[in-house]
C-alpha cells in the first residue's frame, strides 16, 4: 500500500526507504534554501546532483556539508547558472550537453520574488525573465540529456493565483507594475510551462508537473517588508474555513518534500501536467480565499501552447521534441 504524505511530511519521509544510487538530478537554486535541502536529501539516498546557481561562492558554502556516504557514487557538483541572462543559461545548457551526462530528473526550483522593478540582461521584467524565460529555455535545450521516465518539476507557488499571464504586455510596457502581479505571471508561467511540456514529451515516456513547496521563510521573501507578511497571515487566518488550522510556517524540510514526492516518488500519471502541494495534487479552485488549490487558467492546455509559443517569441528559440523512437 503506498504511503500517505501531506503539509507536515518532510525529504527524509517521502524519500524513506528509497535507494537513489544511479540517478542523476539537476536542480537549480543551490546557494540557498530549498535547493540545498533538495540537494542533500538527494545525495543522503545515493543520487548524483548537478547544482545550478549564479553566486557560485555561495552556493559552495552553503552545499560545504552536503558529503555522500563513503563508497557511495552520490555526490555534488555546481555549475554556473544566471537564469536572469539568456547567455548565461545557453552557456550552462552547452556545458551540460558537451558533458553528455543524462539526467533522470530536472527540478526548477531557484526564483526571484516580489522585486522591485527591473528587467533581466535581455530586457525582459525580472520575475517572468528569470522565473519562466530562463527556465523554458534551459530545460528545452537540455531536454535531449533527459531519460525516458524521466521527470521535470517546476517550483511554482500559491501566488499563481494574483495573476494569470499577460501574452499581450508581458513586460508591464503598458500596465503600471506590481512586484505582486508579477510574481503571480511568472509563478502562473511556471505551471503552463509544465502542462505544455508534459503534452510534448509524454510520447517519450517524459513527464512535467508543478508544485506549490508551502510557506516557508526563505531569501526569496527579501524584498517583502515584515508588516507585509504580518497582514497577509493575519488576513489567512481570517479568512480561514471553519475548523481549519491557523496558518504556520513549514521547516525547509517540509517545503522541500513536495519537488522530491512528485519528481521521484508519485506515479507518473498521478502527477504529470499538473499542479502539486503538500504532497498531494492539488485541487482546481475558483476566486475563493482558500489558501490551497490551483486557478484554473493555470491548467489551461491552451494557454500553455499560447505560452510556449511567446516565450519561443521572446527567446528567439524554437523547441521540438524528438520524434518517438528517432
Amino acid at each position: 500500500m503506498a504511503k500517505s504524505f501531506g503539509a507536515g511530511s518532510t525529504t527524509d519521509d517521502v524519500l524513506e526507504g528509497f535507494d537513489l544510487t544511479g540517478k542523476r538530478v539537476l536542480v537549480t537554486g543551490v546557494s540557498a534554501g530549498l535547493g540545498v535541502e533538495t540537494a542533500r536529501t538527494l545525495v543522503a539516498h545515493g543520487a548524483y546532483v548537478v547544482g545550478a546557481a549564479r553566486d557560485l561562492a555561495k552556493a559552495k558554502a552553503a552545499t560545504s556539508k552536503i558529503k555522500p556516504a563513503e563508497g557511495s557514487t552520490a555526490g555534488l557538483e555546481i555549475v554556473a547558472l544566471d537564469l536572469a541572462s539568456l547567455a548565461s543559461v545557453r552557456a550552462c545548457a552547452d556545458t551540460l550537453l558537451a558533458a553528455g551526462q543524462p539526467f533522470d530528473l530536472i527540478i526548477a526550483n531557484a526564483g526571484v520574488m516580489a522585486c522591485p522593478q527591473g528587467t533581466t540582461a535581455d530586457g525582459f521584467e525580472t520575475q517572468f525573465g528569470t522565473n519562466h524565460l530562463g527556465h523554458f529555455v534551459l530545460i528545452n535545450r537540455i531536454a535531449p540529456l533527459l531519460r525516458p521516465g524521466g521527470r521535470v518539476v517546476n517550483v511554482s507557488s500559491l501566488g499563481h493565483r494574483s495573476a494569470d499571464v499577460d501574452l499581450d504586455d508581458p513586460n508591464f510596457e503598458h500596465a503600471p507594475y506590481n512586484e505582486f502581479v508579477a510574481y503571480g505571471r511568472s509563478k502562473t508561467a511556471n505551471i503552463l510551462f509544465a502542462v505544455e511540456f508534459d503534452r510534448r514529451y509524454k510520447p517519450l515516456g517524459i513527464r512535467a508537473t508543478a508544485i506549490h513547496p508551502g510557506a516557508i521563510q526563505t531569501e526569496l521573501a527579501r524584498y517583502r517588508p515584515p508588516e507585509a507578511t504580518e497582514q497577509l497571515i493575519a488576513s489567512i487566518n481570517a479568512n480561514r474555513l471553519p475548523g481549519s488550522p491557523e496558518f504556520k510556517w513549514k521547516t525547509l524540510a517540509q517545503g522541500a518534500a513536495t519537488q522530491i514526492w512528485a519528481g521521484l516518488v508519485a506515479a507518473p500519471d498521478e502527477v504529470g501536467g499538473l499542479y502539486c502541494e503538500d504532497c498531494h495534487v492539488a485541487d482546481q479552485r475558483g476566486e475563493d480565499l482558500m489558501r490551497g488549490g490551483v486557478r484554473a487558467y493555470a491548467l489551461d492546455s491552451e494557454r500553455a501552447k499560447a505560452l510556449w509559443a511567446k516565450s519561443e517569441e521572446l527567446t528567439g528559440e524554437h523547441f521540438e521534441p524528438p520524434h518517438p523512437g528517432a
